[in-house]
């Protein structure tokens, strides 16, 4: 049996599909700081018994909450003598441009803990000043006396040829063994001194948390019986062993969302729905992704805490292109100090949670407003909810101050929600010079399928799809996962220059590599898929774009397309090209794929429209334009395949529900997925 957890804000989430394709999901609650009890609960919760779990594939929110909260370790720095600054001086292109009171986001190594030490590499991997070992060693006793817990190596234009970064964590383990150590190399072989350093010094910041937790976690899966297969999910959407993890902890940082962005590419290749847009709602934040002829878009320029006003912390590692946003099911309702309505960033998180939840929250949260709305019935809480108390919160809170209902108070709340996730829709498809209405909206996460509709709708999106176990749909895309190891090599050449030879070495030489990580792994070469990508750009560019590269041997035709497809793409990206002009090569980028087995996805056996057997009772819901209208609420578990529903209507399931407007169609597919068609 696969089985898969994702730790998020508010729950933690598990997935399992049995040998038949049959789905079974359960919830239980989040269990900071502990977050492997909260694991072991909802396994117990589920009813599956542990030693049936042959893989276990787990997704965790631990590395940026570590980041994000600044609750890694102590963490030291050596680095080139005359570079021990690059993390202060960082970049000049501020976010905020004309704020004159701009400041340059804080290292998290302070000056005292970056030390240097004298050597020299040129920009082609050529020693000129030969490692003082002397240097390394003093340095390793001041950042012992200092109390560190970890140490990052980044050495100038180590990304050429590491050969320093090796001989420095040597001398480091040979010193102090206990230590953790990241050299820069281990997490990324890309150019950009700052970007690099930051990545190495943020691996070592989250390096003692990750080893600490994934070993409890294991500990804690081996006492109930798990003794099968364990992987972690990573940012770049596939999955890497416990061990690994552990050395790489930084490849996590976007762990639990990028899971359902896959499964949203999984399930439009199913579907064939090759353009998506994969939408997450949770109890904390609403995340979003653009699918594009079935390809997860990876980017290695991401950044934790990036926002128009601060810059954020560079990570480069592949992650893939996601935009997330602090509003979820728990985000609080207030007013500003300029008398405006706002929905988040602050959340009620699981404790105490929303006012509904009756565990002492006294914040009128979205939930609560999708509550006094009828979108939510009380009765599908695991509580009882007291809504007096839900009412007297969003009067308090918000209708007593703009001086009308608890009702409008409400409704508004929800439209400053929505009004957010589009700005995060619209930053993932229309400024990135993609037209919405050529995608379908995947719509998952505990408050996706109550909020899609709408912003289908503003965005001119004509199908909405919400799938089966939608609540914990990034779980279930972990079950969908491969393994997966990115391989990036910094490699600047123009095309008019290249030497063939060369370039099929490095290319050789990087799924060489693949296969060596692999095999330690227990993956057999036949298991293992390559895909190439070059990040190429005009000569004279500052920045490039990706471009997918033929595998197999470059030779002159193989350039010929991939110069062909670099102009298609940089006009996609940026409105123009320039046929004709010199372009070169930045990276070469190796994606390595350990493919294993995954069951098929079982189809419904009841086939047959029984929308009637499935109604369950008839509600007042407020819509925005229509005002309350009596609408039919559905029990989606009864649904068959093939049953077809007109709006307004919502259709329940225990963790979520589906709200679908007047003059929208709902559809139920072979699968059990819920179609529904907008209207635009």
């Amino acid at each position: 049996m696969r089985v898969a957890t994702d730790i998020g804000g508010t729950f933690t989430d598990i997935v399992y599909l049995d040998e038949n394709g049959r789905i079974g999901i359960a919830k239980s609650d989040t269990t900071p700081p502990n977050f492997e009890q909260g694991v072991i609960d909802v396994i117990k919760k589920s009813g599956i018994s542990p030693e049936a779990i042959t893989t276990f594939i787990h997704g965790t929110t631990v590395i940026i909450n570590a980041l994000t909260e600044r609750k890694g370790a102590k963490t030291g720095l050596i680095t080139t003598k005359g570079f021990r600054d690059v993390l202060e001086i960082a970049r000049g292109n501020r976010p905020d441009l004309f704020n004159v009171r701009y400041r340059k986001p804080a290292p998290f190594v302070p000056r005292y803990l970056r030390l240097e030490v004298s050597e020299r590499l040129n920009y082609k991997g050529e020693v000129i000043t030969e490692l003082a070992t002397d240097e390394v060693r003093a340095a390793v006793e001041q950042l012992r006396k200092e109390g560190v817990e970890a140490i990052a190596v980044s050495f100038l234009h180590a990304y050429a040829n590491p050969v320093h970064e090796k001989l420095a964590v040597e001398i480091i383990k040979e010193l102090w063994p206990e230590v953790s150590v990241t050299a820069s190399y281990e997490v990324t072989r890309e150019w950009r001194e700052y970007e690099r350093t930051s990545t190495a010094v943020l691996n070592s910041y989250v390096k003692p948390i990750a080893s600490s937790y994934i070993d409890k976690l294991d500990k804690r899966l081996r006492e109930i019986g798990v003794n099968g297969n364990k992987y972690i999910m990573q940012s770049n959407s596939g999955t890497t062993t416990f061990e690994q993890s552990k050395e790489t902890p930084i490849n996590m940082v976007e762990s639990g969302p990028v899971a359902g962005i896959f499964g949203a590419a999984i399930l439009g290749k199913i579907l064939g729905e090759e353009n998506i847009i994969a939408f997450d709602i949770g109890g904390t934040t609403a995340k979003c992704s653009l699918i594009d002829n079935g390809e997860v878009k990876v980017t290695t320029e991401y950044r934790i805490e990036r926002e128009d006003r601060h810059a954020g912390y560079p990570i480069k590692v592949p992650v893939v292109d996601i935009v997330e946003i602090g509003n979820g099911g728990g985000s609080i309702a207030w007013i500003d100090d300029a008398g405006s309505l706002k929905v988040g960033p602050q959340s009620a998180g699981a404790m105490p949670g929303p006012v509904a939840y009756g565990r002492g929250g006294e914040n009128p949260t979205t939930t609560d407003a999708n509550l006094v709305t009828g979108r939510l019935s009380p009765k599908n809480f695991q509580n009882e909810v007291d809504m007096n108390a839900v009412k007297q919160a969003i009067y308090e809170k918000v209708a007593k101050y703009f001086g009308i209902s608890v009702e409008e108070a409400a409704l508004g709340i929800i439209r400053i929600a929505n009004s957010n996730m589009l700005n995060a829709l619209k930053l993932i498809s229309v400024r990135k010079g993609y037209d919405p209405r050529e995608f379908s909206l995947v719509a998952f996460g505990g408050g996706g399928p109550m909020h899609a509709m709408a912003l289908a709708k503003e965005l001119g999106v004509k199908k909405v799809i919400v799938p089966v176990a939608a609540s914990v749909f990034s779980a279930w895309g972990m079950l969908m996962t491969d393994l997966r190891h990115d391989y990036i090599q910094t490699y600047i050449r123009r095309v008019s220059e290249l030497n063939l030879d060369e370039l099929n070495r490095e290319w050789d030489q990087l799924e060489t590599a693949a296969l060596q990580q692999y095999s330690q792994e227990g993956i057999s070469e036949d298991k293992v898929l390559f895909a190439r990508y070059a990040d190429m750009r005009y000569v004279g560019q500052e920045h490039a774009v990706k471009v997918p590269v033929p595998n197999g041997v470059m030779d002159e035709e193989a350039v010929k397309e991939m110069v062909s497809r670099f102009h298609h793409i940089h006009e996609k990206h940026y409105t123009f090209k320039l046929d004709g002009a010199p372009t070169e090569i930045v990276n070469l980028h190796l994606t390595a794929f350990g493919v294993v087995q995954k069951p098929e996805i079982a189809r419904l056996e009841k086939i047959g429209d029984n929308a009637e057997e499935a109604l369950k009772e008839v509600r007042p819901v407020l819509f925005e334009d229509h005002r309350w209208i009596d609408t039919n609420v559905y029990d989606r578990d009864i649904l068959n395949a093939g049953s077809v529903i007109h709006g307004p209507a919502i259709v329940e399931e225990s963790s979520t529900s589906t709200v679908v407007y007047p003059d929208q169609t709902l559809e139920v597919d072979e699968y059990g997925n819920l179609i529904i068609h907008t209207g635009v």
